[in-house]
């Protein structure tokens, strides 16, 4: 059983995204729409879908029809330098969800940079249906691996975000760092920014790769987690007041 909130929306549902999205790529403005489509591809976040007049359409190169479960659509590549071309966009044709033909979908990673507003987003767009909270406790937190005793704190900050597992974040000095290594890995969230810091564990010879993490500059509504350290409950064991809690089953930071 689940011991959090799961998400609220289906495959295909949409809605429209009441801010200025634009796409940004080697300095030039690839998009730039006020009146973008969230569509739900699965059901914990959305994509962009842009109506073709908000979208350079000239820096594409069309390719051929296929079908996806948004309808009829068309492949749209960029040219490489060596004439190569790379999956960015795709066009929709025609789809029995309203609004969607003649939307283009461009691929996140296509481009260098996503903006709301005038403010950068990574990973993927916000949901509207996402909330996060960042809310002090003083309910005590072990983190331990194969009953090592990781980090032993008398508070935190939990990270209350829908569809997703609490995130503890502790303070560093309640951390047992002597257990624990740097990684180079480092990602990003939508909600949060982007981490400055990965540790991984070994406990009695057995890794437990980037267990833990930190965020040095995150969001402003997440500003309460600024250096703390979270480990993430799918590889720990954790106990709140002295109570182990389940692990759960998705993976994201």
């Amino acid at each position: 059983m689940s011991t959090f909130p799961p998400p609220l929306t289906v495959l295909n549902q949409t809605a429209p995204a009441p801010r200025r999205v634009r796409a940004i790529k080697a300095g030039a403005t690839l998009a730039d729409c006020a009146r973008a489509l969230y569509v739900w591809e699965w059901p914990y976040y959305p994509q962009y879908y842009l109506p073709r007049a908000d979208v350079r359409m000239d820096l594409f190169r069309q390719g051929e029809l296929t079908r996806t479960p948004q309808g009829e659509a068309r492949h749209l590549t960029f040219e490489t330098g060596n004439g190569d071309q790379r999956p960015a966009a795709r066009l929709i044709t025609a789809s029995d969800i309203p609004g969607l033909t003649g939307c283009v979908r461009i691929e996140w990673s296509a481009v260098d940079r996503w903006f709301e507003e005038d403010e950068e987003v990574f990973v993927h767009p916000r949901s509207p249906y996402v909330r996060v909270d960042a809310v002090r406790s003083t309910r005590a937190v072990r983190v331990e691996v194969a009953g090592a005793v990781l980090a032993d704190a008398g508070g935190c900050v939990m990270v209350f975000e829908t569809g997703l597992p609490t995130r503890y974040y502790l303070d560093p000095t309640t951390v047992r760092f002597g257990a624990l290594a740097p990684s180079a890995t480092r990602t990003a969230c939508p909600y949060k920014g982007r981490t400055t810091g990965y540790w991984s564990a070994t406990v009695d010879g057995t890794l437990v790769p980037d267990v833990a993490w930190t965020y040095a500059f995150p969001t402003v509504a997440l500003a309460p987690v600024a250096g703390l350290v979270a480990f993430l409950n799918e590889r720990v064991d954790i106990f709140i007041d002295g109570e182990a809690q389940a692990r759960p089953l998705t993976h994201f930071t």
